[in-house]
């Protein structure tokens, strides 16, 4: 089983991934990231090379995809909170993910996606 971060591992590790966008979710043990990618099909495939990932540490995470959003919460169920294994995925999907994509870094707004901004704006944007 794994075993929840400890005092120093979270002051060590949490910084930097916030700074990546990995914020806290509220009432929750647990961080969420919203990536925003150019299509569909770059979404789909940061989820799939994600998942792969996922398996290899047994570690899978709640995420939702509408369009071109991957919208990832990482948590471990078992220890009920943050574990290395989220930090571990949390890293792997960082970079898999790629430099060239938005993250939504404010987690208080609503996640829209392509579709919903074109409708908004008859195709403008």
């Amino acid at each position: 089983m794994a075993e929840l971060l400890t005092a120093a591992e979270r002051t060590e590790a949490l910084p930097a991934l916030g700074a990546a966008g990995w914020g806290a979710v509220e009432g929750r043990d647990a961080i969420r990231k919203v990536w925003k990618f150019r299509s569909f099909v770059e979404a789909w495939g940061f989820m799939s090379r994600a998942a792969l990932h996922a398996e290899k540490l047994n570690h899978h995470p709640e995420w939702t995809n509408i369009y071109n959003v991957v919208d990832v919460t990482l948590t471990t169920h078992d220890c009920r909170g943050l574990s290395g294994l989220d930090l571990k995925l949390a890293r792997k999907m960082d970079a898999l993910a790629g430099a060239d994509v938005e993250v939504q870094r404010d987690h208080s707004e609503p996640v829209e996606c392509l579709c919903e901004i074109h409708a908004r704006t008859g195709g403008a944007e």
